[in-house]
């Protein structure tokens, strides 16, 4: 919203020497977001003058143009003698035809700078010395036009007659402070001058005199006929202004008002709307009364509908549109744009004001689903104050009548009523306990009366009633809120609140902090990529149809349409970080991320619940049900060198061997085992691949990515990955965390090497032994595997370190050897291990 601080200044009794920029302080501290401060016509300087033209002469040039060599009087005080002029004059060329002898014009003298810069001195051209220039409105800034010279009235409207010598800034508007404020939903009522001018009048303590002047009456029928067909339009206010002068242009202090907030002056009937709709914040819309046809009717719109706009643009229309119709079909997007076929024109004397008021939700919904944005519907979407419709109404009749010429006939229209604001009851103390200064009741009354509520004591209760404009007071710490930006959010004090007194994390965040840590102690580095994908990030990864990480939920507005769906993968990420790295020379790399994945969950759509209250819980459970499935995930990533070549070696290739080790890491670190079992899962080599699991539960796979996929992502050979499914790992965590008690007695040690078929996994062997040597084995270990020699053909021979602790006394050597054999009993019997004698 551009604010001109002139117009501010005509409903608010502001110091005669505040500018912009103190304004806008004020503004500031009371909650309001003021971008800058435009001092308009600051770069223009000089001496300029209202100048009278008293003489002119034709001079026809080689190329065909005509200049005119021009006598004009610029008052005593600026003249030069003249010989045929005794009062004195000033010579200057002009290009410009659109005056004649006694026109009033504006005259920049030699020392004067124009916008952007442009000074002013007395040169020579076209064969004369020219003292000066007469000024067309794009040369001051004021405007876009230089199509001519600016041709000013005699006497202004207040009867005051120009002449020669006096300063025109005051009459053109040439110079203002204007307030450019980004006003924030909440506050829609700010999108207007009479807005803004009661925010600054009730923050400086001064008086505010409303423009809005007019009480809404009873419904009545007497003018246009208006049919309301649909709730999202509670009030329609129609006034029918007859035989206006279309001819007549806009004056020039409304345009430039209107040039000065941002809109661009189009027509005198046009230009009413918009002014008084920035100054009232109620959007108006004017229609050719005598292009109307039969009653108007407010109603949704049918499906395949469609509506020509003012903008030319065809639109087809969806059932959730507000339409405003007669017997012709749709003439309007309510609250939006209106329709070509009542548009006004040049033509155009008989003219029906619509000021209406709309549901902002609706409004928001149409101008979003026909990417529509409009000064209108800027300020529907936000709430616009029903209560000021009718007068609106009026003032915009009011100015068609007077500087057009038309006559405002008796019988009006109002059709619906202003729609009752809710009240609350809050109690006295509210704001002080939650602001966390003390403020006196009084003071808390005489801030919400001077806002407009209406207020009533009753013992330790307020009963709060909002005006109209105010939409966003609709709850207790609303109220709150507006009592905090009246006082200045500057007088209340920064006060830290204690911390509560708790147990600190919890122990899913200890685990997932202690899994960081590991991964980072292994010389890991964590990275942070989006979490969106696509479809062709897991064809690349040669996903299975059918697997569920196909199970993709799409964003309904993705940042990129290459990337439209939630990750149910780390991996690509991370593929793509790997290759932004190798792609700029940094080859030897180990990084891991954390990080939620998302898989599809249902299919419901989730309800949008109001925000006047809390949702229900049955609301908030079909909102947790429609959610998508939300896991946290790690994956790594090594590839290069994980130890790189020196004076004491070729150094060391990364592959599946750390991520393995990774695995059993982050495992260690809260306190399971993490098992590994060979497997098939793609983006991993079919042959190095291996699932991992804690207490039989799958987790996660790691082991050598497959060639294809190292191709198709430009990864380096031999590259190694891992993923696991982290709020698992943490489920199957030890409840009392990872610190196992130490025995003081000593550890006794066993080595087996068992012969085993050559397909049975290495994994499948130390399980079974686990299992048979019981409680009393520490840990095991894998040693050596070895074929050929004595080995039978077809199989492998498997040496393991068993260590065997007791936590209350020294194991003998018989309850060692009884529990190695029991381990390798249970080998025998599960994959038909064989005790290794040779």
């Amino acid at each position: 919203m551009r604010a001109p601080l002139s117009w501010l200044a005509e409903y608010v009794d502001l110091p005669q020497a505040m500018n912009g920029r103190e304004l806008s302080e004020v503004l500031i501290r009371a909650g309001l977001e003021v971008e800058t401060v435009d001092e308009v016509g600051a770069d223009v300087s000089g001496p300029i003058v209202v100048g009278q033209i008293l003489a002119f002469v034709d001079e026809p040039q080689k190329n065909g143009k005509v200049i005119r060599w021009v006598q004009v009087d610029v008052g005593p005080n600026h003249n030069q003698p003249h010989e045929a002029y005794p009062a004195g004059c000033r010579s200057v060329i002009c290009g410009a035809h659109n005056f004649a002898v006694g026109d009033l014009v504006v005259v920049s003298l030699p020392g004067a700078v124009l916008a952007g810069g442009f000074e002013i001195a007395a040169r020579k051209t076209y064969g004369h010395v020219s003292d000066g220039m007469i000024c067309a409105e794009d040369e001051l800034g004021i405007g876009n036009d230089h199509s001519g010279i600016i041709v000013l009235p005699k006497v202004l409207d207040d009867g005051t007659a120009l002449k020669p010598g006096d300063d025109p800034a005051e009459v053109l508007v040439l110079r203002d402070d204007v307030l450019d404020i980004d006003v924030s939903p909440d506050i829609g009522y700010c999108l207007s001058i009479r807005g803004l001018a009661r925010e600054a009048a009730q923050n400086l303590g001064l008086k505010f005199t409303d423009v809005v002047a007019l009480s809404t009456p009873a419904a009545k029928s007497d003018g246009y006929p208006v049919e309301l067909a649909d709730p999202a339009c509670p009030l329609f206010v129609a006034l029918s202004v007859t035989g206006i002068d279309p001819s007549r242009p806009t004056p020039r202090w409304m345009a430039r008002r209107l040039v000065m907030s941002g809109m661009r002056s189009i027509s005198l009937a046009v230009d009413i709307t918009n002014y008084v709709m920035l100054e009232t914040g109620q959007p108006l819309h004017a229609y050719d009364a005598s292009r109307l046809s039969g009653p108007i009717v407010v109603r949704k719109a049918r499906a395949g509908e469609k509506l020509v706009t003012l903008d030319d643009q065809t639109r087809v229309l969806d059932a959730a549109d507000l339409l405003i119709t007669d017997d012709t079909g749709a003439i309007g997007l309510a609250g939006v744009m209106g329709g070509q076929t009542t548009e006004l024109g040049e033509a155009t004397t008989e003219v029906l004001i619509e000021a209406a008021n709309f549901d902002s939700a609706t409004i928001s919904r149409t101008l979003r689903r026909h990417n529509l944005p409009s000064e209108a519907s800027k300020r529907f979407h936000r709430g616009v104050d029903a209560g000021a419709a009718y007068s609106a109404a009026h003032l915009a009749a009011k100015l068609l009548v007077e500087l057009a010429g038309g006559t405002l006939a008796a019988a009006e229209t109002v059709a619906g009523r202003v729609p009752d604001s809710p009240s609350q009851v809050i109690s006295v103390d509210l704001p002080s306990q939650i602001l966390g200064v003390e403020v006196a009741t009084d003071r808390v009354v005489e801030i919400l009366t001077v806002s407009g509520c209406q207020v009533r004591v009753a013992g330790t209760e307020l009963t709060l009633t909002p005006p109209s404009w105010r939409l966003d007071l609709r709850d207790p710490y609303d109220y709150v809120e507006e009592v905090g930006r009246k006082i200045g959010f500057d007088k209340i004090p920064s006060i830290v609140p204690p911390a509560p007194v708790g147990s600190g994390l919890t122990r899913e965040q200890r685990a997932r902090r202690a899994v960081g840590r590991a991964a980072a102690a292994a010389g890991f580095v964590e990275v942070l990529t989006f979490p969106f994908a696509s479809a062709e990030d897991l064809d690349k990864m040669g996903v299975p149809a059918q697997d569920s990480r196909r199970s993709l939920v799409r964003l309904a507005n993705p940042l990129a349409e290459t990337q439209p769906h939630l990750r149910t993968s780390i991996l690509p990420g991370l593929f793509a970080a790997i290759g932004r790295n190798t792609s700029r020379g940094n080859d030897d790399l180990a990084l891991y991320e954390t990080g939620s994945v998302f898989f599809a969950g249902s299919g419901k759509s989730a309800p949008i619940p109001g925000v006047a209250h809390r949702p229900t819980e049955q609301e908030l459970a079909e909102i947790a049900s429609a959610m998508p499935v939300q896991p946290r995930h790690l994956a790594a990533v090594v590839a290069g060198k994980w130890r790189r070549p020196g004076w004491d070696g070729t150094g060391e290739s990364a592959g599946w061997r750390q991520a393995f080790a990774l695995a059993d890491l982050l495992g260690a670190a809260v306190g399971v085992t993490v098992k590994r079992l060979a497997a098939e899962q793609m983006p991993w080599h079919p042959g190095r691949c291996a699932e991992l699991s804690v207490n039989g539960i799958a987790i996660g796979f790691a082991g050598e990515l497959h060639p294809a996929v190292i191709a198709e992502f430009g990864l380096p050979e031999r590259a190694a990955a891992l993923e696991i499914d982290l709020d698992l790992l943490v489920v199957t965590a030890p409840v009392n965390g990872s610190i196992l008690p130490v025995s003081g007695h000593p550890v006794a040690k066993e080595d087996v090497a068992v012969v085993v078929p050559e397909a049975v996994d290495v994994a499948q062997v130390q399980a079974a032994l686990v299992a048979g040597a019981g409680e009393l084995l520490e840990s095991i270990a894998l040693f050596d595997v070895f074929t050929g020699g004595q080995v039978p053909a077809g199989h492998k021979s498997l040496a393991f370190a068993l260590r065997f602790r007791a936590a209350d006394r020294t194991l003998t050597d018989a309850e060692t050897s009884a529990a190695r054999d029991a381990a390798v009993a249970v080998a025998g019997q599960r994959w038909g291990a064989v005790l290794r004698s040779f």
